[in-house]
């Protein structure tokens, strides 16, 4: 089993979606750099990315290996979707403090109807050589023997070597309980990628940089079972500038569907990226040509905003269409250049009660997600940062009326509701 970091000075790639992959940082580690290469060089890779059920939406930080997939499909190779909707029941352990809760079959059930979404909107799915498949891994764990998996598989796997990678050895030396259960996650997943291989001759495995353990034991089985040439690769786990992981902020998840977090936003988030985060981002998140990028990197200054709107532009218009990323960055203009409040912001809609009596802002200011806790709000408000239609408020236990005209609900210069 050899190893490769990216990227590495020595290396000349065959095929051109290499180099994209490389340049563009979508690969983080892999198995054997040269045979995947080759491999893509040859003719068409099926390639299988793996997504539990958790929730019934995915966030940004799961766009990076569905990105990996369309890159690849436009180059045309072959997407293979694959839903846990067996090994959601399990959970993996990696890198976590503690076990997954448990979910019913018919929470999964609507998680996996929720995630389907996102895919079909980054990948073509169809008949021909390089559609991508949608498959479910429930479909033949579900039938797995418990006797059987241990003859036919079970044998292959040292507990040993499984105790020495990171993602289990961090769990054990901080002396947190890892079950017999999520112990078995490993397992589970190689015999994905042993089945997937069977079934539609897929030659690599994708996932996330917490990944490359499983990955790994998968790899290993295809060679000690099926005599194959098989391979793995990890997108990096990604990070802000300032240390905060993809896909999270103050408020919670940056979710991609739209019932759980608005179009505008999602538009936001990729607005409010950090200045040292632009650039990577634009390889990453959107299909802007590498040129144009470099041109775009060497804003400074006011300039720099305009980039931004650009990366929150093509982001958004992946995700959730052209129409619903120009209609974003109009009311963020106007929301940021007007008084009164901007059709299309986010909304929060008080009750017949609360506009009566009034709520307490830094209650409201929790409950739409401008801040994580109350402390937090506090602190807004005694920085003054709070505005209501523009004007700062200095009072942070005063009670908040509506008299029937909806009220903007600001935080900072870019971060606003409307109250109703």
């Amino acid at each position: 089993m050899t190893h490769s970091d990216i990227p590495t000075d020595a290396f000349e790639p065959r095929s051109a979606i290499t180099r994209t992959m490389v340049e563009r940082g979508y690969v983080n580690q892999v198995t054997d750099l040269a045979g995947v290469d080759g491999a893509f060089a040859a003719g068409v890779v099926p390639v299988y990315a793996g997504f539990d059920a958790t929730a019934d939406s995915l966030h940004v930080g799961h766009l990076m290996p569905i990105m990996a997939l369309r890159r690849l499909q436009q180059a045309g190779h072959k997407p293979i979707v694959l839903i846990g909707g067996g090994t959601t029941r399990i959970g993996d352990p990696s890198f976590r403090s503690a076990a997954r809760p448990m979910l019913s079959e018919e929470e999964i059930a609507a998680n996996v109807a929720g995630i389907r979404k996102v895919f079909e909107r980054l990948l073509t799915f169809g008949d021909e050589p390089s559609d991508a498949v949608m498959v479910n891994n429930a479909d033949w764990l579900d039938r797995m023997a418990w006797i059987d998996m241990l003859r036919d598989v079970g044998k292959h796997f040292s507990v040993n070597r499984m105790l020495s990678f990171d993602s289990v050895k961090s769990r054990l030396e901080q002396q947190e309980n890892l079950s017999f259960l999520e112990f078995n996650y490993m397992i589970l997943q190689a015999v994905d990628f042993l089945e997937l291989f069977r079934r539609t001759g897929c030659r690599l495995q994708l996932g996330g940089g917490d990944q490359w353990g499983n990955i790994v034991g998968g790899v290993d089985l295809l060679r000690r079972i099926e005599g194959a040439e098989v391979f793995g690769m990890t997108t990096p786990l990604l990070t802000t500038a300032s240390g905060v992981k993809m896909g999270k902020t103050a408020a919670g998840a940056v979710w991609v569907n739209e019932d759980r977090l608005s179009p505008y936003d999602y538009w936001q988030f990729w607005r409010n990226a950090e200045d040292a985060d632009v650039v990577r981002f634009l390889k990453l998140f959107t299909e802007l040509p590498l040129d144009e990028i470099e041109r775009l990197g060497r804003a400074e200054g006011a300039e720099l905003n305009a980039v931004k709107e650009r990366l929150a532009n093509e982001a958004t218009a992946l995700v959730h269409g052209r129409q619903a990323a120009d209609h974003a960055q109009q009311t963020a203009r106007q929301a940021f250049g007007q008084g009164e409040a901007a059709a299309g912001l986010p909304t929060v809609e008080l009750d017949d009660a609360e506009r009566t009596a009034g709520v307490m802002l830094i209650d409201l200011l929790v409950r739409a997600g401008l801040a994580a806790s109350k402390s937090e709000a506090r602190r807004a408000i005694s920085g003054r940062g709070v505005r209501i239609d523009g004007e700062v408020v200095e009072d942070g236990d005063g009670l908040l009326t509506v008299d029937g005209r909806p009220l903007r609900l600001s935080l900072g210069k870019k971060r606003h509701v409307v109250v109703k």
